[in-house]
């Protein structure tokens, strides 16, 4: 059995942040998304050192792992990138719509996108990681602070131009992609990964489950298994997902995680509340791999400490190698 955790080294973060440009068209178009800000312009706060001109080797330490917040609207589909994640999360937004934050450590894709904003529950999510890098295109104004108080390197077109261009063929907001290679020489490996995920057998028990349907308010994911793949295939809104190259997204292990879902702080341009997603804390889940559900509850008992994982009797419920996807859905 792998346990998928260990310490390593962090990035130095850096203060400040410039936000990008295209403001207008932004607002505008994120208004049909449910976003708070997808945008770049200046925020006032002053020009930022870049993490990848500024980053130093701290003795042997490992760099840390990539994070990046992945717009889901239909006009962002199909995504880059998300078959190359370890780990995908599936977070709520305004209107009950998603949103992803992909988690990147064992490899590093070309391209990921399409790159949108962050929300004040991405800040708890990732502390479960040392100092992470976390790509992202603009905040609410009065979350950019929070943001630089987080213990995380931002990554955003202000602080590496060079590592975010636009798709022509794609319309704003749903065309910023990051290329990891421009801050990252290597992945960091495995040992970046400490969501608390155990790699090892299936636990006893289970129900065999052919398909399973997650619903959010206003989206719906849908993992159909398939013997051929020995793995989910993932759907949203009821369309296959895929690649850009038409190949289909997968996932080797579903975690249905029921949390507290509660009004934050925000809100979007339509007036709009955003939601504030509690990943601590503990509660019941469903971990659906190998064709089969698997009833579990999750646990994490500080923002620093990963999520683990228990089939009723107290056993730890383990993940097969490969990506999984995390559905974080309000508890009924």
């Amino acid at each position: 059995m792998t346990t998928v955790s260990t310490e390593r080294g962090a990035l130095r973060r850096r203060g400040g942040r410039r936000a990008g440009v295209l403001l207008a068209a932004l607002l505008a178009a994120g208004l049909a998304a449910g976003c708070t800000s997808g945008g770049s312009g200046d925020d006032g706060r002053g020009p930022r050192e870049s993490p990848a001109a500024t980053r130093e080797a701290d003795g042997q330490d490992p760099p840390p792992v990539l994070t990046v917040k992945i717009d889901n609207a239909p006009a962002a589909r199909p995504q880059s990138g998300l078959d190359a994640a370890d780990v995908v999360y599936v977070e709520q937004v305004e209107g009950g719509l998603s949103r992803l934050m992909a988690v990147y450590a064992t490899r590093l894709p070309e391209s990921v996108g399409p790159v949108r904003s962050a929300r004040e529950s991405d800040l708890e999510l990732l502390r479960q990681f040392d100092e992470p890098l976390l790509a992202f295109s603009g905040a609410q104004s009065k979350l950019l602070p929070l943001i630089d108080e987080a213990p995380l390197t931002p990554v955003d077109p202000g602080s590496e131009p060079d590592a975010f261009s636009r798709d022509s063929d794609r319309a704003a907001p749903h065309n910023l992609y990051l290329r990891p290679d421009k801050i990252l020489e290597d992945p960091p490996g495995e040992a970046a990964l400490t969501a608390g995920f155990r790699e090892g057998p299936a636990p006893s028990g289970g129900t065999p489950d052919e398909e399973v349907t997650v619903r959010f308010p206003a989206a719906r994911f849908t993992f159909t298994w398939s013997d051929a793949d020995g793995r989910w295939q993932v759907s949203m809104d009821g369309s296959p997902a895929t690649t850009r190259d038409g190949d289909r997204l997968t996932a080797a292990t579903v975690v249905v995680q029921n949390v507290t879902v509660r009004s934050s702080g925000f809100g979007d341009f339509l007036g709009n509340n955003t939601p504030y997603t509690e990943t601590v804390g503990s509660g019941k889940a469903t971990v659906l791999r190998d064709g089969r559900a698997y009833p579990a509850s999750w646990s994490r008992p500080a923002a620093e400490d990963g999520t683990s994982l228990t089939s009723p009797d107290g056993d730890p419920v383990n993940v097969t190698p490969g990506p999984v996807w995390v559905l974080l859905t309000a508890a009924r």
